[in-house]
């Protein structure tokens, strides 16, 4: 039986010019999921990331604390990409819905001068994401929100599909991307993957299980969701975030 492992990125960059990079605290989040997986032995056998930089970021700073990894698999020429495993246009869905925070300096003002901006903004982003799930304005997207569930979950199951033995698979993602496999796998409605999606802890672990024979043989069922155990266990709260 095969087991997969989505793990969503570390903490991006929220705020500024570049969101697609890990902040010095992500990189933490990241090297301490390593050495929790050191530490309880677990192998890989295939390494997978999206194309944004976050993920391979996340992958570089997690797997360098995998002190016990072969080698091949510390060398990022041996990781697969796909960038049918991306996160959605987030920038996008929300300039779409509020035309002024096309620009991230907007953002960052709306979050120091508003009271309880971050929830303030949720709420923002939270509608922005309804517009777009309501495919009542898709022409107005570069992707609209049927296409992105399709290539998520296009994209896992590319990976079910090779047929290369690997046991333990490991994938480094977005929480949309994340959301979107699960919508698929649990059958929630389109209304709830906003809330699912801002649940998602940063490193977080996502499992599935892929039976090669027998009943469910080629299916993937979900097994442990956004399990961040690895950050609970130092009591610090600090690295609990959501971005």
């Amino acid at each position: 039986m095969a087991q997969i492992f989505l793990v969503r990125h570390g903490q991006a960059s929220f705020g500024s010019e570049n969101y697609d990079q890990l902040s010095p605290l992500g990189a933490e989040q990241a090297r301490h999921l390593g050495r929790w997986w050191a530490e309880r032995d677990m192998p890989v056998a295939r390494v997978v990331t999206g194309a944004m930089q976050r993920h391979h970021q996340t992958a570089a700073a997690c797997l360098a604390s995998w002190l016990d990894l072969p080698e091949s698999a510390l060398d990022a020429s041996n990781w697969q990409q796909d960038a049918g495993l991306n996160e959605y246009n987030h920038h996008e869905v929300l300039a779409r819905h509020t035309p002024e925070f096309d620009d991230p300096r907007v953002v960052k003002r709306f979050l120091m001068d508003t009271p309880d901006g971050k929830h303030a903004f949720q709420q923002i982003f939270a509608a922005a994401i309804t517009r777009w799930i309501s495919g009542e304005y898709d022409s107005e997207y570069s992707e609209t929100w049927r296409a992105f569930q399709q290539r998520c979950v296009q994209g896992l199951q590319a990976q079910m599909a090779l047929q290369d033995g690997a046991k333990h698979i490991v994938i480094f993602t977005s929480g949309g991307t994340i959301s979107a496999i699960c919508q698929h796998l649990l059958g929630f409605e389109d209304a709830r993957f906003a809330g699912f999606n801002w649940s998602l802890v940063n490193t977080g672990v996502t499992r599935l299980l892929v039976p090669e024979a027998g009943p469910g043989a080629g299916s993937a069922f979900l097994t442990g969701l956004n399990q961040y155990a690895h950050l609970e266990v130092l009591n610090q709260s600090k690295l609990i975030t959501f971005v």
